[in-house]
């Protein structure tokens, strides 16, 4: 998988795949944060901003989402009752 930041590009074996703009967000933040276990608040603030009211299910169905269409289901770990962690080399 490659992670172009500035062309707002991911690819996966040389194919481009298509992101919404929170889910791109939420792959940068885990992939600069590799290895971490973030909460839901943590990802909610820094990815939908400090003001956003919503459920941290977003969050979950946003990890979904990347999960699917990145084959990340083994990579995305889930953290019980604390959020997910990214563990990739």
């Amino acid at each position: 998988m490659e992670i172009f930041l500035d062309e707002r590009v991911v690819r996966k074996n040389g194919e481009n795949i298509d992101l919404a703009c929170k889910e791109f967000e939420l792959l940068k933040l885990l992939v600069s944060n590799k290895g971490l276990a973030l909460t839901r608040e943590i990802i909610l603030e820094r990815v939908w901003g400090f003001d956003y009211l919503g459920e941290t299910r977003t969050v979950d169905m946003h990890i979904q989402k990347i999960r699917k269409k990145l084959d990340l289901f083994n990579e995305i770990k889930t953290i019980y009752k604390i959020g997910y962690r990214l563990e990739i080399d």
